[in-house]
């Protein structure tokens, strides 16, 4: 390693991969924003790849700042647990009801459907399915830019996430407005699905700012997880409000929307108020806490993130193989999610031939499956690595056996024709397969290093979640009601795929780690570079970065 002096040509350098040698040595600067002396600014490394690497500290994370002051505190694994359930216990139960709410806005239009959706706005042929996928058009244009341009850029990146939040309840309270105007309403699902789409991206950033590698995976399965308790929330709301349709003065479906359109509008009042935009501005921790927030999460090779877009970041991310593998997931993960998620209250009513007052009943036990199933899973992949059982302990483990049990759900509900239970079994069973995904989004918060390359590498994966959704509804024919056959064999194909596409990013985690230990013992060790962990470098470029499995 090199310390060096910037040359007027050095100086405009951020990072990115050079051949020179034998720079100059010994400088000092301050960061503009924060009055911070960095020294110093330029340093080189070198890659897991062989290249030299330019580190410009004076361009790195935002960690920095409090960077030398944290290494002189000394943290006890008890105060360790103690900061990290503080955090839990501030973060979590508003984010928690934000996933629940969102999931709640985003499935409204199944139980609206059987509650009188479709015959109000005159709906025909495949309509319908259009109504699912109108959504995941807008969700689809803001994850192609404009949410990393956006939440990037901006230094409140809680505040702008709250605005979407409030923005996103009031079109959904207008989505009670259309009389017979199917074209109001469709526009109505684009403009949601644009608000909605900052919601899994920005909850992706904020677990990695504060909670360690080691400890995303059970938080992401917590919070994801809530998909279910917002599916049993709406569930039982609609059944309420169904139940009394006579009593009010609108229509019943029109009600629901109002409801959760309010109710969304209040959570995102509160997460403007209380959620922080990064640690370091965090009113519930103390000095000496938000240190050692940054002093915990020193071991994820990363820190609180970065506001320059750099190109050659994004240049990296559309390189890495891992990016392909989580787009291709997603298609086949998220294909049978868009469907099943705006279909099931029509299978339920159709196919299992319940009528409308017990189609919304049996609602309620896939969010029940959901709320209990992803957070179990997340424990138990904890519990596994805590003890350091073979196979059990890597979460991409768990992701494939979510995925196998996915599969036997899809066949159950696809090919059990002559036994009602186990079609109803099957599509319970099918809401465990949620699991895979948290895995991958979880593999993105600690496998991609770099602001940017997260950035860009999350936004690649929710376009692909995005055109999957908006596919999914399609493959759902009309002529092929009430059974959707032809959907059902699409959600089998789908999960053997995913199960092929895991195995692979596993082995390539594996093979990619082995290398980097066999490299580090030759140039006998780890890179010792001060704060390499918060100079924004992507794992690519950091030789003590090992992928997450």
């Amino acid at each position: 390693m090199t310390d060096s002096t910037p040359s007027e040509k050095l100086s405009s350098v951020e990072n990115e991969y050079i051949d020179e040698k034998n720079l100059p040595n010994n400088t000092t600067v301050a960061l503009a924003e924060d009055d911070i002396q960095v020294e110093p600014i330029l340093s080189t490394i070198i890659s897991p790849n062989g290249n030299e690497v330019i580190v410009n500290l004076a361009h790195g994370d935002q960690a920095l700042q409090f960077a030398r002051e944290a290494e002189n505190i000394e943290v006890t694994p008890e105060q360790d647990r103690k900061l990290c359930l503080k955090i839990d216990m501030c973060m979590f139960p508003l984010m928690c009801l934000i996933y629940a709410a969102q999931f709640m806005d985003k499935i409204a239009t199944g139980s609206a459907a059987v509650m009188g959706l479709r015959e109000d706005l005159h709906m025909k042929g495949k309509q319908y399915s259009w109504v699912g996928s109108a959504f995941y058009f807008g969700y689809l244009f803001m994850n192609l830019g404009p949410v990393q341009l956006i939440f990037q850029k901006s230094k409140h990146m809680s505040k702008m996430l709250a605005i979407f939040i409030v923005v996103w309840g009031i079109i959904l309270t207008c989505h009670a407005a259309p009389t017979v105007n199917y074209a109001a309403f469709i526009a109505l699902r684009v403009l949601l699905g644009c608000a909605e789409s900052v919601v899994t991206p920005c909850f992706t950033i904020i677990t990695a700012q504060y909670w360690k590698t080691s400890e995303q995976f059970a938080r992401i399965s917590i919070w994801f997880g809530m998909n279910g308790l917002g599916s049993i929330i709406l569930n039982a709301m609609a059944f309420g409000i169904y139940i009394h349709k006579d009593s009010y003065h609108i229509k019943a479906w029109r009600l629901l929307f109002v409801v959760i359109g309010v109710i969304t509008i209040f959570l995102g009042i509160l997460i403007f108020l209380w959620i922080p935009d990064n640690p370091s501005n965090a009113r519930f921790l103390s000095r000496r806490e938000k240190l050692m927030v940054v002093h915990r999460i020193k071991s994820n090779q990363q820190g609180f993130g970065n506001h320059e877009i750099k190109r050659y970041q994004i240049i990296e991310a559309l390189k890495d193989i891992r990016t392909w593998l989580y787009f291709a997931f997603t298609v086949s993960s998220n294909i049978p999610n868009g469907g099943i998620s705006n279909f099931i209250s029509i299978l339920f009513h159709t196919d299992f031939g319940y009528n409308t007052r017990d189609t919304l009943l049996m609602g309620i036990p896939t969010g029940a499956v959901e709320l209990v199933g992803c957070p179990l899973f997340g424990i138990l992949c904890v519990y596994c690595a805590n003890k350091k059982i073979p196979f059990w302990q890597h979460r991409l483990t768990w992701a494939i056996f979510a995925a196998v049990l996915a599969l036997i759900a899809s066949c159950m509900l696809g090919f059990a024709h002559k036994s009602k239970g186990a079609r109803l079994g099957g599509a319970y069973l099918w809401y465990i397969s949620p699991v895979s995904f948290i895995c991958v989004l979880s593999n993105i918060s600690a496998n991609s290093s770099g602001y940017t390359k997260k950035w860009t590498v999350s936004s690649i994966n929710l376009v692909a979640y995005a055109a999957a959704n908006l596919a999914g509804p399609q493959t759902f024919i009309p002529n092929q009601a009430p059974g959707y056959q032809g959907a059902k064999i699409a959600m089998v194909v789908c999960y053997a795929c995913m199960i092929v596409i895991l195995s692979v990013l596993l082995f390539i985690n594996i093979r990619e780690n082995k290398r980097r230990d066999k490299l580090q013992a030759e140039m006998g060790g780890a890179e010792k570079l001060e704060n390499l962990e918060f100079a924004d470098c992507t794992d690519f470029e950091n030789p003590n970065f090992r992928y997450t499995l």
